[in-house]
C-alpha cells in the first residue's frame, strides 16, 4: 500500500455506533406508523364478508376518516378502488379522457407512464411536456380548456409542484393528479384538483394493492354526461345507466378488498389523528427532509437530484452522486452502498429508482422519526467511504 493510501486509510471515519431505531426508509411500501405491531390491529372484520354489515361499516369508516384527515372539500367524493395508485389512475385516465384536448406533464417515471397510456394505448393527440430527472416541466400557459394529467410529487425524481397556482380556477378541462407520495405529507390545494389518486402504501405506511380515488363535482358531472368513448373493463366502471355508482364511495367496493389491510389502514388513520392530523403529518415530513438536507450539506460526495428547493420533495428525497464522470461505476457503487447499509441494519431499500441517475432515495414521510434520519447521516458517509 502506498503512503497516500496509508494516509487515506488512517483518516477513514469510524463506523458509527448509533443506528436508526427503525431503519425503514423505503419509498413504498413505506415505514409503518410508530407504535405499529400486528397485535395492534382490530380483528372484528377478519373472516367476514366485505359486503356484510361489519365489513361495510369498516370500509365506510376508512373512507370517511380519510376524507376528513385530508380535509377534502365536503362535496368531493372519495372511494376505495383496486390495484393501488396505479389502478386508481388507470381508472381515471381510461374513464375520463378523450372528450377534449389533453395536456400531459411528466418529470419522472410514473408521469411518463401516464404519457404512455394516453399517447400509445388510448392514442389521444395530447400535448406532452416533459423534464429530466431533478427538473420540472414548464407549467406556464397550460390551456384551461384541456384536461391536465400530472403527478403532484414525483416519487422517483424527488420533484414536486411548488403550488397549484398554475391551474386555472375557471377551467373547463379536468385536472387529474397522481398524488400518491404527496397525500398526507404536502399541502395539496384540492380545489385545484378534480381527480386525485393515492395509495395506502405511501405516506401513512399502509399495505399495498389498495388505491383511493378523489372526485370533484366537475369530475362526477363529466362521468355522467360525457361517458368514455371506449369499452371499459368492470374494474374501471364508475357509472351505470349514466349515473355514478355511488356505492363505491360509501364502502361498496368494486372488488374484494383485504379486510386485514383495512384494519391496518384504520390503525394508521388513528395514529395520524392522535398526533394532530394533517398539519402534524406535514410538519413531521418537513422536519425529516430538513434533517436529511442537513447531512447532505455537510458532505461533498452526494447532492440533491432536485437542485431547486422550491420543487424538492419532502417525502421521496432523491440524491445523486456528485461526481458523475463514471455512470457505470456509480451504478456499481450505489449497489455496494445499499447492500452494506442493509447488512448493517442501518438503512433498508435506499437505492435510487432504476431509471433515475445513480444515487440514493430516502423516504422522509411522516411515519419516519426525525431521530432516525439524523442517525442515518453518519452511516451514509461511512458506507460511501467503506465501499471506495
Amino acid at each position: 500500500m502506498s503512503e497516500a493510501a496509508d494516509a487515506g486509510a488512517a483518516v477513514r471515519r469510524a463506523r458509527p455506533t448509533t443506528k436508526p431505531r427503525r431503519p425503514f426508509f423505503s419509498s413504498g411500501p413505506c415505514a409503518k406508523p410508530p407504535g405499529w405491531s400486528p397485535e395492534s390491529l382490530g380483528t372484528s372484520a377478519l373472516g367476514r364478508s366485505h359486503r356484510g354489515s361489519v365489513g361495510k361499516a369498516k370500509l365506510s369508516e376508512a373512507i370517511e376518516r380519510t376524507h376528513a384527515l385530508l380535509r377534502l372539500p365536503t362535496d368531493y367524493k372519495l372511494g376505495l378502488v383496486p390495484a393501488s395508485d396505479t389502478g386508481a389512475m388507470e381508472m381515471a385516465i381510461w374513464s375520463l379522457l378523450g372528450a377534449r384536448p389533453v395536456t400531459m406533464l411528466a418529470w419522472e417515471s410514473f408521469g411518463a407512464g401516464w404519457v404512455t397510456d394516453v399517447a400509445k394505448q388510448l392514442k389521444l393527440d395530447a400535448q406532452i411536456r416533459t423534464a429530466d430527472y431533478g427538473e420540472i416541466c414548464d407549467l406556464t400557459d397550460v390551456d384551461p380548456a384541456s384536461d391536465i394529467v400530472f403527478t403532484w410529487n414525483g416519487t422517483t425524481s424527488g420533484v414536486r409542484v411548488p403550488d397549484a397556482d398554475w391551474i386555472a380556477d375557471e377551467r373547463t378541462g379536468l385536472s387529474i393528479c397522481d398524488a400518491t407520495s404527496a397525500a398526507f405529507a404536502q399541502d395539496i390545494d384540492w380545489a385545484k384538483v378534480d381527480v386525485g389518486t393515492f395509495s395506502w402504501q405511501k405516506a401513512l405506511g399502509g399495505e399495498a394493492a389498495h388505491g383511493m380515488l378523489v372526485l370533484s363535482p366537475r369530475a362526477v358531472e363529466r362521468l355522467e354526461r360525457e361517458p368514455a368513448p371506449r369499452p371499459l373493463p368492470k374494474v374501471f366502471r364508475l357509472t351505470k345507466g349514466g349515473k355514478l355508482i355511488d356505492g363505491v364511495f360509501r364502502g361498496e367496493t368494486i372488488n374484494t378488498p383485504s379486510m386485514l389491510c383495512v384494519e391496518d389502514w384504520l390503525f394508521a388513520l388513528g395514529w395520524a389523528e392522535r398526533i394532530g392530523g394533517l398539519d402534524a403529518l406535514i410538519a413531521r415530513a418537513d422536519a425529516n427532509a430538513a434533517a436529511l438536507d442537513g447531512s447532505v450539506q455537510q458532505t461533498d460526495w452526494i447532492e440533491h437530484l432536485a437542485e431547486k428547493p422550491a420543487i424538492r420533495s419532502n417525502t421521496s428525497v432523491c440524491l445523486q452522486f456528485a461526481d458523475r464522470s463514471d455512470p457505470e461505476g456509480n451504478k456499481a457503487r450505489q449497489k455496494a452502498v445499499v447492500k452494506l447499509l442493509e447488512q448493517e441494519d442501518a438503512a433498508y431499500d435506499v437505492g435510487a429508482y432504476r431509471d433515475a441517475p445513480p444515487g440514493l432515495r430516502v423516504w422522509c414521510g411522516a411515519t419516519v422519526d426525525t431521530a432516525d434520519i439524523e442517525a442515518l447521516g453518519p452511516w451514509l458517509d461511512w458506507a460511501w467511504e467503506a465501499t471506495a
